[in-house]
This record gives structure tokens, sequence and C-alpha cells, in this order.
């Protein structure tokens, strides 16, 4: 949620994005409740967010694996894998990627990064100024993020949808956070400009743009 306010062109308000922190319609808050402790730490985590996207650095978004991952807990991206686990992470792609998945071809410890791009979406629903840039522009970012999301969820989105299509699923939740990342601050390269050319997330941008069908 926050990365989809800082990648905004003009920097929201905090009152406007921090009554959505504890109600995503921003709604009031129940009598009695202080949420001072809470909202030190959103603007906290905030700041650290704004300097990394601004300088165009890499962040760990916070992903909690799902609970049925024997290691299960909060994974910062760029933590060391066995390699027996990218072993069994491409079998799980093998698994998945059919047509009777049921889902969306991807292996089910990718559906941990879920959250993370719902709230993203969420920001953008609400703060739609950077949905008014060059749709060719946001298409291959957006694609990054959204195809963790099921397609009935994209309504009018064809292009969106078309540009899902050709991509690789990730092969683990690694490579699933490290997009995360790279589409936040391609999106920051559209809306939020550098003066000069930059070499991405401090050597952890995965060279070549996204692995394509």
């Amino acid at each position: 949620f926050l990365c989809g306010v800082l990648v905004q062109p003009q920097m929201i308000d905090a009152p406007r994005w921090l009554r959505h922190v504890t109600d995503a319609d921003g709604g009031a808050l129940p009598p009695g409740f202080d949420a001072a402790r809470l909202h030190t730490l959103a603007l906290r985590r905030h700041a650290e967010l704004n300097a990394a996207i601004a300088q165009r650095r890499w962040f760990d978004p916070w992903i909690f694996e799902l609970e049925d991952d024997p290691d299960a807990g909060v994974r910062e991206a760029g933590a060391p894998i066995d390699p027996g686990d990218r072993d069994r992470a491409a079998d799980d792609l093998d698994a998945f990627g059919g047509e009777d998945d049921g889902g969306d071809g991807l292996p089910p410890a990718i559906d941990a990064v879920y959250p993370w791009v719902a709230g993203f979406a969420t920001a953008l629903e609400l703060f739609p100024a950077l949905m008014q840039y060059d749709a060719s522009a946001l298409t291959e970012p957006l694609a990054l993020l959204y195809r963790h999301l099921a397609p009935d969820d994209l309504e009018d989105a064809d292009d969106l949808l078309a540009e899902i299509e050709t991509l690789e699923p990730p092969i683990d939740l690694e490579e699933a956070v490290e997009d995360l990342v790279r589409a936040t601050l391609l999106l920051a390269d559209v809306s939020r400009p550098l003066a000069a050319p930059h070499t991405g997330a401090s050597g952890r941008r995965r060279p070549g743009g996204p692995r394509r069908r």
C-alpha cells in the first residue's frame, strides 16, 4: 500500500493515506482506539520506502510466507535459498503450471505476495494519478504485479492481460519478491523520473527485463 502511495507523481499528504492504514475504506476508528503508535510506525516505514524509491535503491518488501511452508515467517528478499529449494520450486512450477491447477499457474508458495499486491492495487484505486500516464509505459511493471491477481479482477484491461500472458511465471518466492521491487522502481521511473540515468536497485535488479514465454 505504501509503495502504491509513493509512486504517485505528487507526494500525498499523510492524513490522506494514514486513515486507510487502519481501514481500507478510510472509515473511522473505534471509539477510544489510540492509533498514534501504529501511525508512527507507518510513517517511519513510509519514510524508509520513500528514500529507497527516490534513490532507486533496493528495499525489502514485507512478505509473510504461507502457513503451510515449513519455513514460514517473514522472508526478506535476497535471503539465502538452498539450491535444493530452488530445484523443488522448479518442480512445483511444472506441477502447478498445467490446466488443472485451478488457479493462476504459479507455485502455491508464490501466493504469499498476493496481500502485498492487493495493498498496492488498493493504493492505485484510491490515488489514481499514476494511471493518467501513458499506458504503454505502465503496462510492463503493472503486469509484473497484477499477474498475481485473478483475471476477473482486471476488467477492461485487455492490454495488461495480454502483457501478463507473455511473462514467464516466477520460479520461486524470492524471484516473485524481486519482481515487486523492480516493478515499483519502474513505475517510479514513469511518475518520479530521475534527473540522470540510474543503474537500478543497487545491483539487485535482474538484467534484461522480465522473462517472457
